[in-house]
């Protein structure tokens, strides 16, 4: 099969390779037992992929290694007692080998694909939606009626918690930097949008009278004490990532003089010891789907030997939605 793999740790200009190499059988994943085999017709592109081309992510296999976490595509095998058969329609967890034209996937993180949803959204649907929905119900316990301010709000992780949010029934304000930006977080279905410069701080207060309930953060870096001061008394902020490559530090006075609290939402790690949790969320997930609530917003699209090209978009900042490769385009 024609897949890509990580051949060097230099980075996306130069790390990529297409190469052929042997199909995978269904007992070629990270977790123990049969796995689903899936013919994969899109693949999700993310920033920890960029953190393995340079050798900066927690997850270091040896090299040459096939990257890509999700995908979306058809079932070829299945456990018997997986509920899946040959020919499901599929979004599928891989943690590695999804920039291939075959992956192998545990049955508790493959999961069946809306006929609403085409295979390139499918391939942005489990790891940023999944990651929104933990980030938001099961570590800031968002609830009906409260607000919530995204940071990224353009990206994969910041449209899904847009729509995850809306979907639970909060009042979203989106954070950019850009006015194309914008425009994609409006699509995604933010009730306000907030362009970054000074005083934004003051616009999110104004708008969520006075402060929001939550603050979800993928990006980290110098906003996180502004972030801290837009929420309001018993106010949340979630920590998901740190997409702009500086971790901030706590003054926990500020915690306490404003009945505050940070919560970290590391999604991965979590789940994947948790079979029926990961099920539980994937089934919360596909409801909103099929509500309407959820449509995820695709980026650029590459075919699987521009792989680096997807990368570097990430790596640039320049990346809007999700972007995909089209394994096997049509």
């Amino acid at each position: 099969m024609k897949a890509v793999q990580i051949v060097a740790l230099t980075g996306p200009d130069s790390a990529l390779a297409l190469v052929d190499v042997p199909e995978p059988d269904a007992s070629h994943m990270l977790t123990p037992g049969e796995g689903v085999l899936v013919e994969v017709h899109a693949a999700g592109v993310s920033f920890p992929e960029v953190l393995q081309s340079r050798g900066e992510y927690q997850l270091k296999p040896p090299l040459p290694f096939i990257p890509g976490s999700e995908v979306a595509g058809v079932v070829r095998s299945a456990p018997p007692d997986s509920e899946l058969s040959e020919g499901d329609r599929v979004a599928a967890f891989c943690a590695l080998g999804g920039f291939a034209e075959t992956a192998v996937a545990p049955a508790f993180f493959t999961f069946a694909l809306s006929p609403a949803l085409d295979f390139a959204q499918g391939a942005g649907l489990i790891l940023n939606y999944h990651t929104a929905y933990f980030a938001l119900v099961l570590r800031g316990a968002l609830k009906e009626g409260e607000s919530v301010l995204i940071h990224g709000a353009a990206g994969g992780v910041g449209t899904a918690a847009i729509q995850v949010a809306g979907a639970l029934g909060a009042r979203t304000i989106a954070l950019v930097s850009t006015e194309a930006k914008q425009r994609v977080a409006e699509e995604a279905g933010a009730h306000a949008v907030v362009r970054i410069g000074e005083g934004w701080k003051d616009e999110v207060k104004e708008i969520s009278g006075g402060g929001v309930d939550v603050v979800l953060d993928p990006v980290g870096g110098d906003r996180f004490t502004d972030s801290l001061r837009s929420l309001r008394e018993d106010g949340r902020l979630v920590v998901v990532g740190f997409t702009g490559g500086s971790i901030p530090e706590v003054k926990v006075n500020r915690l306490l003089l404003g009945n505050t609290s940070v919560v970290g939402a590391g999604w991965g790690a979590y789940v994947m010891g948790k079979p029926e949790l990961n099920r539980e969320i994937g089934a919360a997930v596909n409801r909103m789907v099929d509500a309407g609530a959820i449509r995820p917003i695709v980026g650029e699209r590459f075919p699987l030997e521009r792989a680096g090209d997807a990368l570097r978009a990430i790596d640039e900042r320049r990346a809007t939605g999700k972007i995909v490769l089209d394994v096997r385009p049509g």
